[in-house]
């Protein structure tokens, strides 16, 4: 996008934002370098932490998150696939002919991609991305003036309720046994019907999603305000073709739909016996699901390749970024900076402000570590004990921590990478957008949390 187009595609109060976030916010890869080095003066300024141990903890943090970065990158990784295989994609381009106007197309667009993000964070991201594209390319065909950046904002914004779902990494971590955060739970476990399939947290959901929809209508351009539309140049994102020419004995094993049905049907077994047996949910699980429905949907191994190899180039930017916060997470836990941000607001708060706190404390820390379990590895223990201090109920904890992560995402460039890559645009087009998502879903969290308090 131009930098005239860009000072001239938001409308009223959007403008002087997106202005400063054109001259001012970097790339995300420079955003978490600069993170990191601020982070660092941090704790050698507020804690006792010397030059040495600050370095220290940051080279020891590097492959801390090892295991946890495998478990995000597949949820990213299959996400992508999932959306790409052909029956989601026709899916797709059947969903952009539904709505009849712009405003009902930003609208739409975040809803679908709060959906989808509820059912896992990996598809969500992808899902709202790729709709937005296809709906602009539609509206071109139709004569419909739409505004690109706003259609893939919302479908960004779609993300802040991925934690208040199935792939959300904190509750999911609480319900599973021996888990980092079992001592803080007196060794037990917290089911995620008391977290993830709570009254409360699902009508928050529902609040959350109501709420944004309406400010995607209100802050769309008006009639006659310039917009950005997509270039004639590009067109739909559906699946590219691939050469599955089949000449060989091995070729047609791998242009033949039995094997991936195969495996694809043992892992549904699998995960049939799993939970018959009293299995929990967990990170893994929700990965080998998705990977099942991947298996059965397409082709051929020629066809999982095809996705795989597309969807690869969309993970490395994030693979090289999250050694980086992982980084910054170990100068913040072995500093003990990160308790000293979270007890900060603990020391002021009561049974019934503790969880807007909580939210606000770990949306500060969301900010520096962008990893959900990454930060309710030390994140969630303090705020556990703090709880129980308290009298809070435990679960008010888990999504109090969960809401703040979710929360910053929507002015935290991380995440927006493979979103920023599919539509062609830059973490500024979009920001300015995404900030009243910002301040909309946080008001219902924390109006949420205060209730559910009382």
């Amino acid at each position: 996008m131009s930098q005239t187009t860009q000072k001239h595609s938001s409308r009223g109060v959007m403008r002087p934002i997106n202005r400063f976030l054109e001259r001012w916010i970097p790339s995300a890869l420079t955003f978490a370098i600069v993170l990191t080095l601020i982070v660092a003066v941090l704790a050698m300024t507020l804690t006792q932490a010397s030059p040495i141990d600050v370095v220290k903890g940051w080279g020891d943090g590097l492959a801390g998150l090892l295991a946890f970065m495998t478990q995000m990158c597949l949820i990213l990784l299959l996400g992508y696939m999932l959306a790409n295989t052909r029956p989601v994609q026709k899916l797709l381009r059947g969903l952009a002919r539904v709505p009849s106007n712009a405003g009902f197309a930003y609208v739409f667009v975040f809803v679908i991609a709060a959906v989808a993000s509820l059912i896992t964070w990996g598809l969500g991201l992808i899902v709202g991305t790729l709709l937005a594209r296809e709906i602009a390319v539609e509206a071109r065909r139709r004569g419909l003036k739409v505004h690109f950046p706003l259609l893939v904002a919302a479908g960004y914004s779609g993300f802040v309720v991925w934690h208040m779902g199935y792939s959300g990494s904190g509750p999911l971590t609480a319900a599973t046994p021996d888990s980092f955060l079992a001592p803080s739970l007196d060794g037990d476990v917290l089911p995620i019907t008391e977290t993830t399939f709570s009254t409360w947290n699902m009508l928050a959901a529902l609040g959350v999603i109501v709420v944004v929809g309406v400010l995607m209508y209100l802050i769309r351009p008006k009639k006659n305000d310039p917009i950005y539309e997509l270039p004639v140049t590009v067109g739909s994102e559906a699946t590219d073709e691939y050469d599955d020419e089949v000449v060989t004995p091995a070729d047609r094993i791998d242009a033949s739909r039995v094997l991936t049905t195969i495996v694809g049907a043992g892992l549904v077994v699998y995960l049939i016996v799993h939970f018959a047996q009293g299995g929990t949910l967990t990170l893994d699980i929700v990965n080998w699901s998705f990977l099942a429905l991947i298996l059965l949907l397409v082709r051929s191994p020629f066809e999982l390749i095809h996705l795989t190899k597309k969807a690869a180039s969309n993970v490395g930017e994030i693979l090289v970024q999250f050694p980086l916060y992982a980084g910054i997470l170990g100068i913040m836990s072995s500093s003990g900076l990160i308790a000293l941000f979270s007890d900060a607001f603990v020391s002021i708060a009561t049974p019934v402000t503790f969880g807007v706190l909580a939210l606000l404390s770990a949306g500060i820390v969301n900010f520096f570590v962008p990893s959900g379990g990454g930060q309710f590895a030390v994140q969630g223990p303090i705020m556990l004990d703090a709880a129980n201090q308290l009298g809070v109920d435990p679960s008010i904890a888990v999504m109090a921590v969960a809401y703040g992560d979710q929360w910053t995402n929507m002015i935290q460039p991380f995440w927006a990478l493979p979103v920023l890559a599919i539509a062609g645009l830059k973490m500024r087009d979009i920001l300015g957008y995404t900030f009243v998502t910002l301040l909309g879903s946080g008001v219902v969290m924390a109006v949420t949390l205060v209730l559910v308090s009382l």
